[in-house]
């Protein structure tokens, strides 16, 4: 597949990869990008994330064939208004945000009021690392990227999103935007609250000032996704809300019951607590080597 012109709206980690994955494969004639920051433009076009990066949005995204929304959650409703007036006929717009039934929702019919097509789609690939300065041109390879049609979609917009992905290394797989906000709250919301709760308790300064020096590599791996961006955390747990609020409450209840096998002193439930997740996160990792085979 081959694109005439692909603007990203927003070239930080996943729009800056994209970008170098579709230039390093040439997979596009030209790849523009929208920034907020005037000195972001010479950074990605240093980089090599895109051919061309403007503050004008209108410019960046006039004559796409594609457009990928790259942005915060909190923000893609507003670009794409902004951009609406300078979208080509015909175009088709996708997402890489976390959360898609609010996104979908909002985004589908404006879209298809400017005569073109919204696909929704969430690459599982990222990093703590925030920025175009940590883009990587193999980010996608081997990764799931979800792909979110609706009964209003289009049968050959949906073909070339899922195509997109496939040739910068991903692995498309579809289902809706409510089935997909279901999994990704277990999988990977909750895991963010965790691990930012984590950090806060066991590093707060009410603690004594040793208690970092007995952090290790437990601790510093179980807590990596905590130095992710808070601006892009806070609108996926407000976007994901109640299905985030839900798991939680799930997750809560379960430390509660391993806090009265403790209190009880019930060495069986505790052995078992751990032997169940071994077993499942083994055969989870045993699964995924031999996927990514």
């Amino acid at each position: 597949m081959h694109w005439q012109k692909v603007t990203l709206v927003g070239v930080g980690l996943l729009g800056g990869s994209l970008g170098l994955a579709l230039r390093q494969r040439r997979l596009a004639t030209k790849v523009d990008g929208y920034v907020r920051r005037s000195a972001s433009i010479g950074e990605c076009e240093k980089i090599g994330a895109v051919d061309h990066a403007t503050r004008d949005l209108n410019r960046a995204v006039e004559n796409a064939d594609l457009v990928v929304l790259c942005t915060p959650l909190g923000q893609m409703r507003e670009m794409t208004e902004k951009m609406l007036p300078a979208l080509k006929k015909g175009a088709i717009v996708t997402d890489v945000g976390s959360v898609k039934e609010t996104v979908v929702e909002e985004l589908e019919p404006l879209v298809a009021g400017a005569g073109a097509f919204f696909v929704g789609s969430h690459p599982m690939a990222g990093g703590e690392k925030m920025g175009v300065a940590a883009a990587r041109e193999d980010l996608f390879n081997n990764a799931i990227c979800i792909v979110t049609p609706t009964q209003n979609s289009d049968k050959d917009a949906v073909r070339r999103v899922e195509e997109l992905w496939k040739s910068v290394g991903s692995r498309p797989v579809t289902i809706s935007p409510v089935a997909h906000d279901d999994l990704v709250s277990r999988s990977s919301h909750l895991p963010h609250v965790v691990a930012a709760e984590l950090a806060n308790y066991v590093l707060s300064p009410a603690h004594p000032k040793e208690q970092s020096l007995v952090c290790a590599n437990g601790f510093r791996d179980t807590t990596r996704i905590a130095s992710g961006s808070p601006e892009m955390w806070r609108d996926i747990s407000m976007a994901n809300r109640k299905n985030l609020s839900r798991v939680l409450g799930v997750f809560i209840e379960d430390l509660t019951e391993f806090q009265l096998a403790l209190d009880n002193g019930d060495v069986k439930a505790i052995e078992e607590f751990f032997e169940k997740a071994k077993q499942r996160r083994d055969a989870w990792t045993d699964q995924k080597g031999a996927s990514s085979e």
